[in-house]
């Protein structure tokens, strides 16, 4: 049941798209103004293993933590996650228990093409890959209720993101 007031923002994309780039300078933005605040990138909440189990763990991990945070006052949550489709996105937004609009992050292939390749990690290059075959499938698209560019500065795509949702 959402809590009254209570509303998020779900910024999908593709592996490299900035997510949680955005996302984190959106809650900084919140913390400018002292608004009370949630950063929850979901990826971190089931990171466990193959993409089934990981996304079970994830929504179960969801659903235990996301009454705490609006029994402490929390208004705005700011949710990073690739929802690849209408089901996941109704399992998270149920998961969470407030209304979400969802933002999709578009960028060109060759700019996901060099974020991905500048990261340190080793598991970047599995995530190139899983990122083109999203693409050509068309996974993640018609599920967001605006398509943001952000082959853009974080901070210009952050509050330009904050004004459509009226969060300024």
């Amino acid at each position: 049941m959402p809590e009254h007031g209570a509303e998020g923002v779900l910024i999908t994309g593709v592996y490299g798209s900035g997510k949680s780039s955005v996302a984190a300078e959106i809650t900084y933005l919140l913390e400018q103004q002292n608004r009370p605040y949630a950063l929850l990138d979901l990826d971190y909440f089931g990171w466990v293993g193959d993409h089934a189990t990981g996304y079970r763990m994830m929504l179960r991990n969801l659903v235990a933590v996301a009454p705490h945070y609006r029994e402490a006052g929390i208004d705005r949550f700011v949710v990073a996650y690739f929802v690849r489709d209408a089901d996941v996105l109704r399992s998270v937004r149920d998961a969470l228990g407030v209304p979400l609009r969802v933002a999709r992050l578009a960028v060109p292939w060759p700019e996901i093409e060099r974020r991905l390749a500048s990261d340190v990690t080793s598991g970047r290059g599995d995530d190139l890959r899983d990122a083109a075959a999203s693409v050509t499938a068309g996974e993640g698209e018609g599920v967001e209720d605006i398509v943001v560019d952000s082959d853009r500065p974080v901070a210009t795509v952050a509050r330009d993101l904050m004004a459509w949702l009226e969060w300024t």
